[in-house]
């Protein structure tokens, strides 16, 4: 089960594929994936383990483990749509700020090390992000599908 209590989506990597690419490429519907958009080489996607309401991701569609692995269009698409990630955040959830970080490789916390990702997390001043309760279980004031839904309407065309 994904934290929103719905079903993982099924998708599984194949053997020379990240996760992302997995869920980027797949034919699973994007409500279901949680992707928020697709662009020519970078897709964003809600974080499914988030830290609090809204995370989200922006990676390239192409598994990289590094920022200077990236070309020219990828580097520039990427911070393009960060800052679009940015906009739909802000309008959707109206948060005190945003944490704004890449992770890269195992040791710098990477949780997917073989695929760069920027992780785009709505703040607000006192919170008190994720409470974790039994079993791992994580306590969100917002079900995903409905972040989701909040932040793919609030997307900047």
């Amino acid at each position: 089960m994904g934290s929103d209590g719905r079903p993982y989506s099924g998708v599984e990597p194949g053997p020379d594929q990240s996760l992302f690419e997995a869920i980027e490429q797949s034919d699973v519907p994007d409500d279901q994936t949680y992707v928020l958009m697709r662009g020519s080489t970078v897709f964003a996607v809600m974080n499914v383990f988030p830290y609090t309401s809204g995370h989200l991701m922006v990676l390239p569609k192409r598994a990289v483990g590094a920022m200077e692995d990236l070309d020219e269009a990828e580097f520039a698409e990427l911070w393009q749509t960060v800052r679009a990630a940015v906009q739909a955040a802000k309008k959707a959830f109206n948060p005190d700020g945003i944490n704004v970080g890449v992770n890269e490789g195992a040791a710098g916390g990477g949780s997917v090390p073989e695929h760069l990702h920027v992780h785009v997390v709505p703040r607000w001043t006192a919170d008190t992000n994720f409470m974790t309760a039994t079993a791992n279980a994580r306590i969100l004031p917002i079900a995903l599908a409905d972040t989701w839904a909040q932040l793919r309407a609030a997307w900047p065309q």
